[in-house]
């Protein structure tokens, strides 16, 4: 039964969460963490993380790390889980495929019409909101402590976030190397 749940919930994600990997986050932590339970937000918070360091689009991998770590919570083996992993995988991709199907050749036909470019107008504050709500979303006590727990890691945790932030907004550095930067700072400071 999971796996119609799996795919019920991922498809809809598929279907709603406009702005890319980065924007369905928040919809499937939302729909994984606090709706269904699947997940804890720790498990949610690294799953984030080893899909962004995991060659592919953050979105579908997180789906399929999401799909195998809701089976295998269920108590499923580990082949009914990798199960889930294409189940969750193939249900979030699977409506940008029939949406991309169908109108291709409409959007390439009406691409510069006013309704069209007011729809995409209208959608870009939405995409931004998402990817606000997604960061937002990561940042908890899991992943920067909190002052009274503990201070050393909680406001290291907010120097290394703001360094990557100044390092890839205003110094352009390599997104790639600012997680290995940060990694290895995590590595050193808080272990």
């Amino acid at each position: 039964m999971i796996y119609l749940y799996l795919f019920i919930t991922f498809f809809e994600i598929g279907l709603f969460g406009f702005g890319g990997g980065y924007g369905m986050l928040s919809l499937i932590q939302h729909e994984t963490v606090e709706h269904w339970h699947w997940l804890t937000s720790a498990q949610f918070t690294d799953i984030v993380a080893i899909s962004q360091m995991t060659p592919g689009p953050i979105g579908i991998n997180s789906a399929t790390y999401c799909g195998y770590a809701a089976c295998h919570n269920a108590g499923m083996s580990m082949s009914m889980s990798v199960l889930g992993s294409v189940v969750a995988t193939t249900a979030l991709v699977l409506p940008s495929l029939i949406l991309m199907i169908l109108i291709a050749r409409l959007f390439m036909k009406y691409m510069k019409t006013q309704a069209v470019q007011s729809i995409f107008s209208g959608l870009r504050p939405a995409v931004v909101g998402l990817l606000a709500a997604a960061t937002l979303l990561l940042c908890t006590k899991e992943n920067f402590s909190s002052p009274s727990e503990n201070g050393w890691q909680f406001w290291i945790s907010i120097a290394i976030f703001v360094a990557t932030f100044i390092g890839t907004k205003l110094f352009k550095i390599n997104p790639i190397k600012m997680i290995l930067m940060a990694g290895f700072a995590g590595l050193l400071l808080l272990y």
